[in-house]
């Protein structure tokens, strides 16, 4: 793990002081998982259709072979 410093307002760190209490966790955890968070949202906006992959289920076995022939034009290998 990389140790790094950040500055906070007076304000955002006792806040976030709080929120990290009532969850439990130390101020360093509650910080990481929000940049985790932030993390994980940029790269679902940069790939949107990603966040419906595996909603559904047709049922049918070679469904994936439909989708290749639909999306590339021509049955996969």
């Amino acid at each position: 793990m990389i140790r790094t410093q950040i500055s906070l307002d007076e304000d955002a760190y006792r806040e976030a002081k709080a929120e990290a209490r009532q969850q439990g966790i130390s101020l360093a955890e509650f910080l990481r998982r929000l940049v985790a968070a932030g993390i994980r949202h940029r790269r679902t906006k940069e790939a949107k259709w990603m966040r419906h992959a595996g909603t559904l289920a047709s049922g049918d076995p070679d469904a994936s072979q439909s989708v290749d022939d639909v999306v590339y034009g021509r049955p996969r290998p």
